[in-house]
């Protein structure tokens, strides 16, 4: 029989629950392997296909999960076998919402995750990256990463309750429930009053408590988005100031902008962005000629799901170079508004000639800058271990925008 009854599981619910079961311990598995394994050029294929399988399993245990409840809602739920025992009856009840919750929550949350960055490992086919309403987006992605964590370990408490309420009921009170579940056995009273109606409420208002938790204490590193700190602009001590600016050179104060840069990950372009930086600009508008000097902290740098990667020993090593450092000297080329920075950029203790050719518009105290350069990471030394494209590009394309007001 594949539908359920008052005192037997039918064919379909058991199928979804085993199924689901197997997926999760598998999921789980998959994701404590790939957490714990070195991140490296020797390990990256492993990592990506690891990841790939898990994120991929968690979209299909979600969708089951949809499946799943919806037939549960439809069909009669088997009578508890100790109706009488109303406090246990009722803690079974909760812990079994509460595992339809984390059905949802735990797997959606992680597809949010992904699709609000630039995922490390791509969800297999037939599986989109994207979500709709879901926007590219470093707070969402952290939210969502507040909220997958904590569910796993409200996943991890209903489970091992699960468990040890059906060994209970193997060991100690030698009745049917498991066998209800394994093959359809027949058991209980269909007369009994099924099911205590406030369990659904009570699982409801916990998990209330568990995501407005989550979001509310575990997204302060993403509690706003990344950008320029004005004030450092003005407060750069004597040693952040250019070897030589010119002083009879009018001196711009940056109030806003961004330093983003975008690289290819396994194919597929990710972007990163530095939090703070600070930058010190001579320019006249009527030469169109000065100096700059930009000093960049790169421990706060963030790079979608490979962050940790990022700022590891391979490429930025920021536990070792915490600063970067772009000086040049600023040309007008012809008269219009394309000019060029022609300096240097030292990185993890490599000075490499770098040029930035970006568009200025002037309009009397006020400037508006966008400007790209193009580098290539193997003139740093970074990522001597990836020696080929296939996991992380050669080229890193930099963009800054700015808007300065003139200093008085």
């Amino acid at each position: 029989m594949m539908t359920n009854t008052k005192t037997r599981y039918g064919g379909v619910a058991r199928f979804f629950h085993w199924t689901i079961a197997l997926l999760i311990v598998t999921a789980f598995a998959l994701g404590i392997i790939g957490d714990n394994l070195p991140r490296n050029a020797d390990t990256i294929g492993t990592l990506k296909t690891l990841y790939s399988v898990h994120k991929t399993m968690g979209v299909t245990v979600f969708l089951l999960a949809v499946l799943r409840i919806l037939w549960a809602l439809s069909q009669p739920r088997p009578v508890p076998l100790h109706p009488d025992n109303r406090l246990e009856t009722l803690a079974a009840e909760i812990v079994h919402w509460a595992l339809y919750g984390t059905l949802v929550v735990v797997p959606l949350s992680g597809w949010i995750m992904h699709a609000a960055e630039v995922g490390f490992a791509p969800i297999w086919w037939p599986f989109g990256q994207s979500l709709p309403f879901v926007p590219k987006s470093e707070f969402v992605a952290h939210a969502a990463k507040a909220v997958h964590g904590t569910a796993v370990f409200v996943l991890l408490g209903a489970v091992a309750a699960h468990i040890a309420g059906a060994l209970k009921h193997v060991v100690i009170d030698k009745d049917a429930t498991l066998a209800r579940m394994t093959k359809g056995a027949e058991a209980g009273d269909p007369t009994v009053v099924a099911h205590d109606k406030l369990a659904p409420f009570a699982a409801l208002l916990m998990w209330g408590v568990v995501i407005g938790g989550a979001l509310m204490f575990g997204t302060a590193q993403g509690a706003a988005p990344a950008t320029t700190d004005a004030s450092e602009s003005t407060t750069s001590s004597a040693s952040d100031s250019p070897s030589e600016v010119l002083s009879e050179v009018p001196e711009w104060t940056v109030t806003d902008g961004s330093l983003t840069f975008s690289v290819a990950q396994s194919g597929a372009p990710i972007e990163g962005v530095f939090g703070t930086w600070n930058a010190k600009i001579a320019y006249d508008v009527e030469t169109g000629a000065g100096t700059t000097q930009v000093n960049i902290d790169t421990t706060t740098l963030t790079l979608g799901s490979v962050t940790s990667t990022a700022i590891g020993p391979e490429f930025f090593n920021t536990s070792a170079f915490t600063t970067s450092v772009f000086e040049a000297d600023i040309v007008r080329l012809d008269a219009g508004p394309v000019h060029q920075a022609n300096g240097t950029l030292t990185l993890i203790g490599q000075t490499v000639p770098v040029t930035l050719e970006f568009v200025l518009e002037t309009d009397g105290t006020t400037a508006t800058m966008s400007g790209t350069a193009a580098l290539d990471r193997r003139d740093f030394g970074m990522g001597a271990g990836y020696a080929d494209e296939s996991t992380v590009g050669f080229a890193v394309d930099v963009t800054v925008n700015l808007t300065a007001q003139l200093s008085q």
